[in-house]
């Protein structure tokens, strides 16, 4: 299929031409302009309103007037007048002044938005302002610069989509009563900001590294951007350790990424990959990347997990795992960062170094956590662990539920596989 860039024709006309490149814009650009918008304003779903009002005006004009040359300044245009209309029809005193500054604003930023600079780094920092609920500064990072909705963003982090919708609906709510400046900060005030950024990151690396079958353009692109931001947040924060083991996390997980399906598409687990395929200079580059971070001798998360990758990933020249080293690295992880996904992880640790009996007790004590009820990783090690223990009906039922909480069909496939080796009947 032919792609088209703004100002082409479309084969299949001028609608469809109008409708591919906003829907490009959005893809690409959503995140961005909202961020632009909302710095202004304080105002996050205005900001969303006024450029839902933009995008329905593209997709009105584009097909006859034709897709301008530069699709996301006319959206910010746009939704910029929009935005001061909407202070007009307040018509007090606070939206007058809001109404000056937007002016103001949209003149001094016409010259920035002739090349439309990627500020999305920079605006990420200012979404995780200190006034905003620290637990929601990286959603929030998620959804307006990212584009994520809320099931996504759950998912991300545990929550149900409609608690995670409510709690970004709030979030915005305070931006906006409390007047919370979404500004872009010093770089001296950055590193208080930090963590939210990282935890973005890192959910848009993940999200994009799920597609394994790279299948969704837009998940793909995630991961790559995610990396890029690493990238560039790495060169703007060099003395921070925990941006560079964030990094070399990300590259560790991309270095393996080839090797995660067969040719056919079959799912392939991390103990069943070839080596061969690993991509080494990523690799490599990962592991100089954390030992710079371990000179500052401030370890922490990212470091921890990227730790792990790394002994992972030393199969390629040892070809064993060493999972004595692994269980260390998710007891200190577990220490300083408790959570479902670190449990269930140390679980799989533990059974491989004391055995699945010790690793299946390690999983019952967190049963009770009500967020692995639907945490598809809990189920397929507890089906895992109680297959070789030999408890091989409570197996098949735990596969199953693995089964039913997978969305990947290569995956999914995967596990109908492993539980019908298993070879016993449910009745």
């Amino acid at each position: 299929m032919a792609s088209h860039g703004p100002g082409q024709l479309n084969a299949d006309g001028p609608a469809s031409a109008a409708r591919a490149a906003a829907e490009r814009a959005a893809r690409d650009s959503y995140g961005r302009l909202v961020a632009y918008l909302a710095a202004h304003t304080r105002d996050i779903a205005g900001a969303e309103d006024a450029l839902a009002d933009a995008f329905a005006s593209a997709l009105a004009q584009w097909p006859t007037s034709g897709v301008p040359q530069k699709p996301e300044a006319w959206l910010l245009a746009v939704a910029r007048r929009r935005q001061v209309d909407a202070s007009r029809r307040r018509r007090t005193a606070d939206a007058a002044r809001e109404h000056v500054a937007m002016i103001e604003d949209e003149r001094s930023g016409i010259a920035a938005d002739e090349g439309f600079p990627d500020e999305r780094l920079k605006l990420m920092f200012a979404c995780a302002a200190p006034e905003i609920e620290p637990a929601m500064r990286a959603p929030l990072i998620l959804q307006t610069l990212l584009g994520f909705d809320a099931a996504t963003i759950g998912a991300a982090f545990l929550v149900s989509p409609a608690t995670m919708g409510q709690r970004l609906v709030r979030a915005k709510s305070r931006i906006r009563q409390k007047a919370v400046p979404l500004r872009i900060p010093e770089r001296s005030d950055m590193p208080g900001r930090l963590d939210a950024v990282l935890a973005a990151i890192y959910a848009a690396f993940a999200e994009g590294w799920s597609d394994a079958a790279g299948a969704d353009a837009r998940r793909t692109n995630l991961a790559g951007e995610a990396i890029w931001l690493g990238r560039v947040l790495s060169a703007l924060l060099p003395s921070e350790p925990e941006v560079l083991g964030l990094l070399a996390l990300m590259l560790f997980a991309e270095g393996r990424s080839a090797a995660r399906r067969t040719a056919a598409g079959a799912y392939v687990p991390l103990a069943e990959q070839d080596v061969a395929a690993w991509n080494d200079e990523l690799i490599d580059e990962a592991e100089a990347l954390l030992l710079r971070a371990s000179r500052f001798g401030a370890f922490g998360r990212y470091q921890i997990e990227a730790a792990v990758q790394s002994a992972h990933c030393a199969r390629r020249r040892t070809r064993h795992v060493d999972w004595p080293a692994i269980r260390l690295l998710y007891e200190a992880l577990a220490g300083i960062c408790p959570s479902p996904v670190v449990a269930v992880n140390l679980a799989v640790a533990i059974a491989e170094t004391d055995g699945p009996g010790a690793g299946l007790r390690h999983l019952d004590a967190v049963a009770d956590d009500a967020r692995l009820t639907d945490y598809q990783p809990y189920w397929a090690a507890r089906a895992d662990l109680l297959a070789r223990c030999g408890d091989v009906h409570e197996a098949r039922l735990a596969y199953e539920r693995a089964t039913g909480l997978q969305s990947d069909p290569a995956a999914r496939a995967f596990l109908i596989a492993r539980r019908e080796r298993l070879g016993a009947s449910l009745n």
